[in-house]
């Protein structure tokens, strides 16, 4: 199946019927009076996130989505009956615009999340609501509103963990194919990945994370170059990128320290230049292909003293594995602890938080 992250669409909710206007006539009643119905209301359109959904390429294909109309009202007290309803089910991680003013509607980060993309309108009101002491033969109805009528935008941003950054032929899908579950193409050309991969990657029983790999990051990607500009949003929603360099060449003279940096530096100014919100979450160095160098640690010196880094850095061998259990162990407990502190400050936001230490109480600013 064909990976698509952007799809536009236009949603129009049904009509609400008419009220109907009537009067009850039969033997022997003469006055029998009104008994015109309500008009039925019209469709509505929802969304739905599913997690059994991974791409938007349904929504390509079926552009214009129109639900039916209510039922007028009829006499003898008959209610037009309502329209059904279209919800529409979309991956999980779906954003909805309005495509004319650009405007955020709806962000579909959970299962079985639900938006209305378009309320159907209310039924008419029949005669016999306008009868009174005063008023006993009514000619007045009212007419079904319209339904609401959209053009969105659906954009999808895949739901991971940890995201893999770097330029093409990097390793990216080797490490991910090594780790996790994924089966990406793997080649000796650039530009090998097309579309964004997941993997699951499973360090015990009841403990795992989910990894992302886009198609790699080239200079003046921010200019339109390459292809990875087109799917950096897809690392929004994770909570550690973990940047690969390759730090191998098949020059022995080239200056393979030199090179690594200006590459590392090249792929943070895109990202810099793309979303400073992205450019800002935590990134982890890792630096690949090893067993091709001969002093791996004199290289990683080097490169972390050109670099100046201060984060985490992780040496490993992508296709042979070495170094890449550590890495993942290390991604496991940092996760963990973030979990755990969202939890907390969820807790507290909630006012459901209670401490694990039991000198603690919270009125007072400090255990005692």
């Amino acid at each position: 199946m064909k990976f698509v992250d952007e799809a536009t669409i236009e949603v129009i909710a049904g009509k609400g019927g008419n009220g109907a206007s009537s009067f009850r006539r039969e033997k022997f009643i003469p006055k029998g009076g009104p008994d015109g119905g309500d008009g039925g209301r019209g469709g509505s359109i929802y969304a739905i996130a599913d997690r059994n959904i991974n791409t938007l390429v349904d929504f390509r294909f079926s552009r214009l989505h129109r639900a039916k109309n209510g039922e007028n009202g009829r006499g003898s007290d008959q209610y037009g009956a309502g329209a059904p309803d279209i919800t529409l089910r979309v991956p999980v991680g779906t954003t909805i615009f309005d495509a004319e003013t650009g405007e955020q509607l709806f962000d579909l980060d959970r299962h079985n999340q639900k938006a209305t993309l378009a309320a159907g309108g209310e039924g008419g009101l029949g005669n016999l609501h306008f009868k009174s002491s005063t008023n006993r033969a009514p000619r007045q109805f009212t007419y079904g509103k319209e339904g609401e009528q959209r053009k969105l935008r659906l954009e999808l941003k895949v739901l991971a963990d940890v995201g893999l950054l770097g330029l093409p032929n990097a390793g990216k899908s080797t490490l991910i194919s090594k780790v996790s579950n994924a089966r990406p193409k793997v080649a000796d050309y650039p530009f090998t990945t097309l579309y964004p991969n997941l993997g699951v990657v499973r360090t015990s029983a009841s403990h795992s994370f989910v990894i992302a790999d886009i198609p790699g990051l080239i200079e003046g990607a921010s200019e339109g170059a390459g292809l990875g500009h087109l799917f950096l949003r897809h690392l929004s929603r994770t909570r550690v990128l973990l940047h690969l360099v390759d730090v191998s060449s098949p020059d022995p003279d080239a200056d393979v320290v030199g090179q690594a940096a200006a590459d590392a530096r090249a792929i943070a100014e895109e990202l810099r230049l793309y979303d400073a919100t992205l450019y800002e979450k935590p990134r982890w160095l890792v630096l690949n292909k090893l067993d091709m160098v001969e002093d791996p640690e004199s290289v990683q010196r080097q490169l972390i003293e050109a670099l100046d880094w201060t984060g985490p850095v992780f040496s490993i061998s992508a296709l042979t594995g070495e170094g890449t259990q550590e890495l993942v162990f290390r991604l496991q407990e940092w996760l963990d602890a973030e979990r755990q502190q969202a939890n907390i400050a969820q807790d507290k936001a909630d006012g459901s938080f209670v401490s694990e230490d039991p000198r603690f109480d919270e009125s007072r600013s400090t255990p005692d």
